[in-house]
């Protein structure tokens, strides 16, 4: 028996200019591999082995042989280039097929557009099919079969990137739609961390008093309900598609989505952690691009913390504390029906700190591209250019004129006026008719609108209800228009001048 890792394959893209791990198992003694002319040799231990070839430079395709005791595997049509692994929930994992003008970029793609995927398959219990199914992966190149479930945001991000460098780029997507950060993090790390307990909490709470045979079947029944419900739902909704959520519920049942929590819940915290992106681990790569955190508004105080925890354990397990992780700030949503809770907000400050407090990160700050009533907006272009723009900056060190985000910096009030100072708007904003969404408040903390005056890197803020202003913030709501724009284009980020403006 000899084999590499599932992740290893034909098509595949290797990352230059960094030593190259790769890992299997063997019931042979030692495994020789063969790349670019570079030859390796690693023993094997307890059925598996792991090399580590040296540094090469961007080129390809290249053949990459791999032999133990006389078994042999080759890999053909092999790049060096840059690789990215693409995190996160359902925004991450929106495919290029269903996104905005997805149809027609598809069309355009052939294996000459030097972009390529890995798909880690999306697998929440690892039982007696899971290695059948991760065997059937592979990297693919670009076409318009091939890249059709590929990750948007992640393509556009590639492919900016390929443009740019000059060099093929990889993504291995690894993402799920509707899970917490604490899905992929250990459990060992949520133990050690008091303050994610309550994610733990709710995991044991669920599994006391029953067999994880129990479990199983229950889960197994919900997906078969859940797959008959998703027929009638969608029949009920081409039928009807005036009809609200309760409606469609009072025709097709109760929607029991996300199922009995459990150990075959793909949502349980640290499950796809050991299903998926332990599969991946640690092959080598540039860093991470990370789309999440709509799952976890439920326990927004948390997640600066869940958030900082998750770019800590990722680091440790590829065993590089440098790595570049890239945040996508969440953007403005909220279903229409729905208060305003403004948890949300509180979500995209902790993002914003986590770029602010860890090294090594970037942030694409993207309020304008959110969409009223819908969650999964489809335009995701813009989302990953400014990925892109964050990966030449963190990553490359590749500065582009007029690429900076404008972003709060600091604050300071003389009379009624708020000045808020700012990074990233040299040139000032662009003209805008509506300049809504700037608030102040007083030591009452009680906040009104403000009238801004927008400047070259500052705003002065006044509001007629607050003469002696304390707090002031912008964009601090689930959902607005955005019409604040730096003269690059770059929306200015929501923010608020204290933590504690809150009653």
């Amino acid at each position: 028996m000899f084999k590499a890792a599932a992740i290893f394959s034909n098509h595949m893209v290797l990352q230059r200019e960094k030593p190259i791990t790769v890992w299997g198992k063997s019931s042979h003694d030692t495994v020789t591999i063969v790349l670019n002319g570079i030859r390796v040799t690693a023993a094997v231990s307890d059925g598996k082995w792991q090399a580590k070839l040296p540094s090469m430079d961007a080129g390809g395709p290249y053949e990459m042989q791999l032999t133990s005791g006389g078994e042999e595997i080759t890999f053909v049509n092999v790049m060096l280039g840059e690789v990215w692994l693409a995190g996160g929930q359902s925004n991450m994992e929106l495919e290029l097929q269903h996104a905005k003008d997805g149809e027609a970029v598809l069309a355009g793609l052939t294996p000459e557009v030097p972009v390529r995927y890995y798909y880690t398959q999306k697998q929440r219990y690892k039982d007696e099919q899971f290695d059948a199914i991760e065997a059937n992966t592979c990297w693919a190149e670009a076409s318009p079969e091939n890249s059709r479930a590929w990750s948007a945001v992640a393509f556009y991000c590639a492919r900016r990137l390929a443009q740019r460098l000059g060099v093929t780029v990889g993504i291995i997507g690894c993402n799920w739609g509707g899970t917490s950060g604490a899905a992929w993090i250990s459990r060992q790390r949520l133990e050690e961390c008091t303050a994610l307990h309550p994610y733990l909490d709710d995991l044991d709470k669920a599994m006391a008093g029953k067999t994880l045979e129990q479990h199983i079947r229950e889960f197994d029944e919900y997906l078969a309900y859940s797959e008959e419900w998703n027929r009638k739902k969608d029949a009920c909704y081409r039928e009807h598609p005036e009809y609200s959520w309760d409606q469609v519920q009072e025709v097709c049942g109760k929607c029991l989505f996300p199922g009995p929590m459990g150990p075959k819940n793909e949502y349980r915290p640290a499950g796809l952690y050991e299903t998926m992106l332990q599969r991946v681990c640690p092959y080598t790569l540039r860093g991470f691009l990370y789309y999440q955190g709509e799952s976890d508004d439920h326990r927004p105080q948390l997640y600066y913390r869940l958030l900082t925890e998750l770019i800590g354990q990722w680091r440790e397990d590829w065993g590089d504390d440098t790595l570049p992780f890239l945040l996508v700030q969440l953007p403005m949503f909220r279903y229409k029906n729905d208060t305003d809770y403004k948890h949300w907000c509180l979500i995209r400050e902790a993002q914003m700190r986590a770029y602010q407090t860890v090294k090594h990160t970037g942030i694409a700050v993207i309020p304008d591209c959110g969409e009223l009533d819908n969650i999964h907006p489809t335009d995701k272009l813009p989302v990953g250019e400014r990925l892109a723009i964050q990966a030449l900056q963190v990553a490359y060190g590749i500065q582009d004129p007029g690429s900076d985000t404008p972003m709060y910096e600091s604050s300071y009030v003389a009379g009624d006026t708020m000045h808020i100072l700012l990074t990233g708007a040299p040139n000032g904003f662009l003209p805008t008719e509506t300049a809504d969404g700037f608030e102040l408040a007083g030591a009452d903390r009680v906040f009104h609108p403000a009238c801004p005056e927008l400047g070259c890197n500052e705003i002065l803020l006044r509001s007629d209800a607050v003469p002696e202003p304390v707090y002031g913030r912008y964009a601090w709501t689930n959902y607005m228009e955005v019409h604040i724009f730096g003269k690059n284009g770059l929306p200015l980020a929501p923010f608020r001048t204290s933590r504690t403006d809150a009653l």
